[in-house]
C-alpha cells in the first residue's frame, strides 16, 4: 500500500462523520513502531511498543506524572486502611468508555465500580495467562462496595502496590467489548483513553482517533486531547525510519540506532550543531540499570563456581575499569556512569552523594587481588562473560581494562534468547544484564537480590543470598512511611555494592527528537509517551 493512499485514507478518516467540521491533517501526530505492535489489550502490554499505544486508549485507577508521583486518574480519591493491606478507591463520575458498537449502535455508557473489578479480575484469571497477571499476585480480593467505588485487599502489606496499579496492565476495559469481539478484543480495543481505536493496516498503519468525552480538562478548561488523530507507522528499518524523521513525515524520533547516532550527536552526546535549529532533543534519566553479574550460588558446579565465590574478586572487577570513560567513548555519554549502585537516577531513594559505590581506583583492583591470592591475577582461570551482539564494545573494553590487571576474560557472544535461558537455569557463570524498572519503587530493583527471587523462580539471576538483606526487603515491603522506606533502600543497595554480586555499569537516559513545532511533549523515567497535551504549533 503506497504512501500517498496511506494519507488519503487518514484524511477521509479524520473526516468520516459528514457532521463534523472539517479536521486539519497539522494535528495529527506521527511516529514509528519499528518493533510492530503484537496487541492492544492492555493485558498484553508487556512491552514499550504495546504499552504506549495502550497508554492512548485506557486508563487504570491511578497514573505516574512527569515526576513519578502517583496521581489520580480513573480515581479521584483513595485510603490505604489496615496498615497497608486495603486500599479503597472513589471513582470519578464522569468517564465513558470510547464509542463503539459492542454498546449498540455506535454508542458509549458510564464507566463504573464492577467495570473496575471486572477488569482486574480479568488479569488475574489464570485462563487468559495474561503476562501481567504477577501485578495482582499479592492481591486476596478485589470488590465494588457501590457504583463508584471499588476495595482492594492484600494478603499481607506491600508498599509499592499503588505505583503498580498505574502499570498499563491494569487498565480498566469493558465487559461488553469482551462479549463483542471475543479472542480479537485486542485488535479492537475499547477503553476510556484520550484516544480512540479507529483503523490497523498490518504492518502498515495505527490510526486512532480524538476522544471527544475524554474526561480530561487543561488549565484553561478545555477537553484534552489537543490532537486530532495518532498514526502509527511500523518501517521495520530504522536508518529508513529516521530519513522518514528527516523529511518531516514523521514527528517523533525515540532513542538511538547505531546506524545514525553519530549523525545525531556530537562525542560529548549533544544535538549535532547542524540540526539545533530543528529539532529539540529532550533526554532524562530512564530506570534502566545496565549491569555485569556474577554466579554466586554456593550449590553451583560451574567450573568458575569457586572463582567467583572470593568476594576480593569480584569487588577487583568493580575496580579495575573507568565508567566515565566508557560513556564518554562507547556511548556518546547516553547515560550515567553507575557509581552509586544499582537504585538507578530516576528514583527517590538514588543517592547521587552515596560512597558505596564503585570508581575507577586500578590501585585497589591489584590489592584486593593479591588479598584473593591472586597477585597479578597469577593463578586465575580464564573467566567467560557472556553477552549478546548489542553490547559487545563495552565488554571488551572491560576485558581489555581487567587485562591490564592479569584479569584473563574470555567474552563469548550468544543470541539473547540463548543467553536469557543460560542465566535462569543457572548456566551463566558472568553475564550482561539490564533492568528496566516495571514500576518506579527500588523494589523492583531489590528484588534481583533476594533470595526468596532466585531463578528461575524470580529475577535474582545470580543468585545471591544474605540474611541481612532479606530481613530489610522484608521490612520495606511492610511499611507505610516512604522515608523510613527509602532508608531502607538505601541499606540494602550498600549492602548489595559491598558484597559486589553485580557490576553496575551505567543508568540509561530517556532521548527523544521531535520538530520545534511540536509542544507539551514531555516524558519521565519510565518512558512513557503520553500525548494528551502535545499539540502542533504553526
Amino acid at each position: 500500500m503506497n504512501k500517498l493512499f496511506l494519507f488519503l485514507s487518514l484524511g477521509i478518516l479524520l473526516q468520516a462523520c459528514n457532521s463534523a467540521p472539517k479536521r486539519d491533517l497539522n494535528t495529527v501526530f506521527r511516529y514509528n513502531e519499528s518493533a510492530g505492535i503484537s496487541s492492544l489489550d492492555p493485558a498484553f502490554a508487556r512491552n514499550q511498543a504495546n504499552i504506549w499505544a495502550c497508554h492512548q486508549l485506557y486508563n487504570g485507577l491511578v497514573r505516574m506524572d512527569d515526576a513519578l508521583k502517583v496521581q489520580a486518574d480513573l480515581a479521584h480519591a483513595w485510603e490505604i486502611l489496615d496498615s497497608g493491606r486495603t486500599y479503597r478507591f472513589q471513582l470519578r463520575e464522569d468517564v465513558y468508555f470510547h464509542q463503539n458498537a459492542c454498546f449498540g449502535s455506535d454508542s458509549t455508557r458510564l464507566l463504573k465500580a464492577e467495570d473496575v473489578v471486572f477488569s482486574l479480575e480479568r488479569l488475574r484469571d489464570p485462563e487468559l495467562a495474561a503476562p501481567g497477571a504477577w501485578v495482582l499476585k499479592k492481591v486476596e480480593s478485589i470488590k465494588a462496595l457501590g457504583p463508584f467505588q471499588v476495595e482492594i485487599k492484600l494478603k499481607e502489606a506491600f508498599a509499592p502496590f499503588l505505583g503498580i496499579l498505574s502499570m498499563k496492565y491494569c487498565s480498566v476495559i469493558p465487559r461488553e467489548a469482551l462479549a463483542h469481539y471475543g479472542g480479537s478484543f485486542g485488535q479492537n480495543p475499547v477503553g476510556t483513553g484520550p484516544f480512540r481505536f479507529q483503523l490497523w493496516l498490518e504492518n502498515e498503519k495505527l490510526i486512532l482517533r480524538k476522544h471527544d468525552h475524554y474526561f480530561v480538562l487543561d488549565e484553561a478548561g478545555k477537553r484534552l486531547p489537543y490532537l486530532e488523530a495518532v498514526a502509527i507507522d511500523f518501517i521495520s528499518d530504522k536508518q529508513s525510519a529516521f530519513l522518514e524523521f528527516l523529511k518531516g513525515n514523521l514527528d517523533f524520533l525515540s532513542g538511538l540506532d547505531a546506524s545514525y547516532k553519530d549523525e545525531l550527536l556530537d562525542a560529548e552526546g549533544n544535538l549535532n550543531a547542524k540540526y539545533q535549529a530543528r529539532f529539540n532533543l529532550y533526554r532524562q534519566a530512564y530506570l534502566n540499570t545496565e549491569y555485569l553479574a556474577f554466579q554466586t550460588d554456593s550449590n553451583s558446579t560451574l567450573k568458575e563456581a569457586e572463582i567467583w565465590r572470593h568476594k576480593a574478586i569480584r569487588q577487583a572487577i568493580n575496580y579495575c575499569f573507568d565508567r566515565t570513560k566508557m560513556m564518554r567513548f562507547l556511548r556518546n555519554n547516553i547515560g550515567t556512569p553507575a557509581q552509586q549502585g544499582m537504585i538507578p537516577k530516576g528514583l527517590p531513594s538514588y543517592d547521587s552523594t552515596a560512597n558505596y559505590g564503585y570508581h575507577y581506583r586500578p590501585d585497589l583492583t591489584d590489592s584486593l587481588l593479591a588479598a584473593a591470592g591472586f597477585p597479578n591475577g597469577k593463578g586465575l582461570p580464564e573467566l567467560r562473560l557472556q553477552t549478546n551482539s548489542s553490547y559487545l564494545d563495552l565488554c571488551e573494553y572491560i576485558q581489555g581494562e581487567a587485562a591490564k590487571h592479569g584479569i584473563p576474560i574470555k567474552v563469548e557472544m550468544n543470541p539473547p534468547s540463548t543467553l536469557r535461558q543460560a542465566m535462569a537455569t543457572g548456566k551463566s557463570p558472568f553475564f550482561r544484564a539490564s533492568w528496566i524498572a516495571d514500576y518506579p519503587d527500588a523494589e523492583n530493583y531489590l528484588s534481583l537480590f533476594y533470595s526468596k527471587n532466585k531463578a528461575p523462580n524470580g529475577p535474582n539471576y545470580s543468585r545471591f543470598e544474605h540474611p541481612q538483606f532479606d530481613a530489610w526487603y522484608e521490612a520495606a515491603a511492610r511499611t507505610t512511611s516512604d522515608s523510613l522506606r527509602i532508608d531502607y533502600y538505601q541499606k540494602m543497595d550498600s549492602l548489595v555494592s559491598r558484597e559486589a554480586p553485580v557490576v553496575p555499569l551505567y543508568y540509561d537516559q530517556v532521548l527523544r527528537f521531535y520538530p520545534k513545532h511540536i509542544k507539551g511533549l514531555g516524558g519521565n523515567a519510565l518512558n512513557l509517551l503520553d500525548l494528551t497535551r502535545v499539540y502542533k504549533k504553526s
